[in-house]
């Protein structure tokens, strides 16, 4: 091996060469769009809903190239069916930087066609969403969630630490419950506000199972009442 030759390799263009590959030269913004649009993919998939592989598989490359370096948030729009409930529609909608107002939510609101026939709406957004417009989202014909962009940079479900979660049927939950002779609120509890129960969108009453496994110790499983 020729050591001043590496030498070169290492101080000459060579290495510069390599670093600059991993450099990206796009904008922040379109990185972070594209980050939390991935994981909602993500979340509405493990929801049950339809949504294409191709979709979640999507580069960052290719998203710049689609939506460019300054996303245009109404083009970053999702809206997808459940993969066995065809009634269960979802619509999700990405908010611009500023602060969400009353006349912003109206605005989405007045956008959204056949509003009787959609489950649910998810509104992700970047800033502080005022009083007024929150009591507006309460009054809403249909179920709203709110994240922030932030929120959905890192999908938490793919944490190496996160133990498993499987959300019971009725009658998983009800034989559950006869199978340890116990009443609901004696299960274990998890708060609705919970980074896990928000990402699967439970509700209060569901039961999720809950497997810890990892190399020190055995698999271990408990169940968990949403509250």
């Amino acid at each position: 091996m020729d050591l001043n030759g590496l030498a070169m390799d290492v101080d000459g263009d060579n290495f510069g060469t390599c670093l600059t590959s991993f450099v990206d030269d796009g904008t922040v913004e379109s990185h972070r769009y594209f980050l939390a649009r991935r994981t909602m993919l993500e979340m509405l998939k493990d929801r049950g809903f339809a949504i294409p592989n191709s979709e979640i598989d999507t580069t960052l490359q290719e998203f710049r190239e689609k939506y460019g370096q300054r996303p245009d948030v109404e083009r970053l729009r999702i809206s997808a069916m459940h993969r066995t409930d065809l009634t269960n529609k979802v619509l999700v909608i990405f908010c611009g930087p500023n602060s969400v107002k009353v006349n912003v939510i109206r605005s989405i609101l007045a956008q959204i066609m056949n509003k009787e026939s959609l489950s649910r709406l998810i509104l992700i957004i970047q800033n502080q969403m005022t009083n007024p417009a929150m009591k507006v989202v309460e009054d809403s014909s249909f179920k709203v969630e709110i994240f922030q962009i932030t929120d959905l940079l890192v999908n938490i479900t793919k944490h190496v630490l996160k133990p498993k979660h499987e959300l019971l049927t009725n009658a998983e939950k009800e034989k559950l419950l006869k199978k340890y002779n116990l009443e609901e609120k004696q299960l274990p509890r998890m708060s609705q506000k919970d980074a896990i129960a928000r990402y699967y969108g439970l509700e209060k009453g569901q039961v999720v199972k809950v497997t810890y496994s990892s190399e020190i110790i055995e698999t271990h499983v408990t169940y968990r009442c949403v509250w």
